[in-house]
């Protein structure tokens, strides 16, 4: 997603977790976790995984998010699985959002996956 007019892409970078993590603490999400990824993966620099306590309450933080997302000038953000609302995924480009019900959270167990050290670079698959 292109960076919003007149700003550079770290300080695009910036404002969108800022706005990311703002969002989701006016919101209530719960047990909020931002992880760096950059230079993990191409699909962003970071990956902000929160907890919503029910259905209701995960489309809620969703669609707040989505509108702090627009409002700060950082355009419409994919979403999948916002009918269910047992899992959304917010994909804004440079942030991927994931806001689960706890149980589906543990079950996934991201955070322990995008946490993992780095390996080797000699390492052998």
């Amino acid at each position: 997603m292109p960076s919003p007019a007149g700003i550079s892409g770290n300080a695009a970078a910036s404002l969108a977790i800022d706005t990311v993590l703002a969002s989701l603490e006016d919101s209530k999400a719960e047990n909020i976790v931002s992880i760096d990824i950059q230079g993990k993966s191409s699909l962003g620099d970071y990956m902000v995984i929160a907890s919503g306590r029910s259905h209701r309450h995960v489309s809620a933080v969703a669609d707040h998010l989505l509108k702090a997302l627009k409002d700060a000038g950082l355009g419409n953000a994919r979403v999948e699985g916002l009918a269910s609302a047992d899992w959304v995924l917010i994909d804004s480009g440079d942030i991927i959002v994931h806001v689960f019900r706890p149980e589906v959270r543990e079950f996934y167990n991201l955070e322990k996956m995008w946490q993992a050290p780095d390996l080797e670079e000699e390492t052998l698959h």
